[in-house]
Formats: structure tokens, sequence, C-alpha cells
């Protein structure tokens, strides 16, 4: 069984993958954690170093490495709003599930979140227009999207594996 999980940041990718992963007995993969290992070096560290170029192209090198591996994927926020990648995605025979979610919940997720400091700097008004301006490219790629504010992770899972079941 194999799926990949888009989204915007905050939606829940992570917790869900990797619950998804193990109700199902698969593995978990995560795209940064492979752009990182394949790097060497913090994704925050390929962008000071390198730039928003390179850090695609690992990216983008890293997904279709990826696109073969059993098990559930989850991408970065920005993984399918590259053209390379969107279509990548869009070709794949492998289910695309959109983790939707609005910028509000989004907000009140990483407020608080060391690690994504994007979300208090963009602020709620930020963070509306950045998802505004993905949302369609989200949607386009995706295969079903599951809305994931008023679900714990285990009820996103549990939807996830319905229509994966249903579509079989």
């Amino acid at each position: 069984m194999r799926a990949i999980l888009v989204g915007f940041m905050g939606s829940g990718k992570t917790t869900v993958g990797h619950l998804l992963a193990a109700k199902m007995g698969v593995p978990y993969h995560d795209l940064d954690d492979i752009v990182v290992a394949n790097a060497g070096k913090s994704i925050k560290q390929i962008f000071a170093e390198d730039g928003e170029a390179v850090f695609r192209q690992l990216e983008h090198q890293a997904l279709e490495a990826a696109m073969d591996d059993d098990g559930i994927l989850g991408t970065g926020g920005g993984t399918p709003i590259q053209p390379n990648n969107f279509e990548m995605l869009k070709q794949s025979d492998v289910p695309v599930v959109l983790l939707d979610v609005l910028p509000a919940t989004i907000f009140n997720r990483l407020k608080d979140d060391t690690d994504r400091p994007l979300a208090r700097q963009l602020g709620l008004d930020g963070l509306v227009d950045l998802k505004g301006q993905r949302d369609r490219k989200y949607e386009q790629v995706s295969d079903f999207r599951v809305a994931t504010d008023n679900l714990s992770p285990l009820e996103v899972v549990e939807a996830i594996r319905t229509h994966l079941f249903i579509q079989l």
C-alpha cells in the first residue's frame, strides 16, 4: 500500500503519515528528512548557504527517488507547487491525499513551534495569503481531500484508510 500526503505546513502530514504507516504496516518516508540526509545538513542550512533553488533541486531529486518506495510519503508544504514536482505527482499512479486545514488552525498549531518560525513571521494574514496561493495546486494534484481542522490525527488516518480501501 502506498500514498503520498500533500498540504500546507501544519496540516498534519508528518503526524498523520507516521500513524497511517503504522496502521497499514508500511514504512513512513518524510521528504524533508530525505533531503537533509542526502545533503548532510539541515534545511535551514541549505537555504542559508545554498539558497532556495538548490533546496528545490534537492527536493525534486528526493521526490523522484522516493516515488518508487513502498509506504507513505509525506511531502513538504511547497513540494507540489514546483512545476516539475507537480507533474510528477499528478502523473503518478500512487494516491495523493490532500490534508487541508484552515489558516486559523495552522496559526494556532504552529504559533509556538520554534522549528517553524515562518508561521509567526507571516502571522495569520500572511498564512491566509500564502495558503491561498498554494490551494489550487494542492487541489489539482490530489486524488482526494481530508479536512483536518476538527479531526484528531487518528480520525484523519481512518478517513484516509476508508477512502484508500474503497478505491481498491
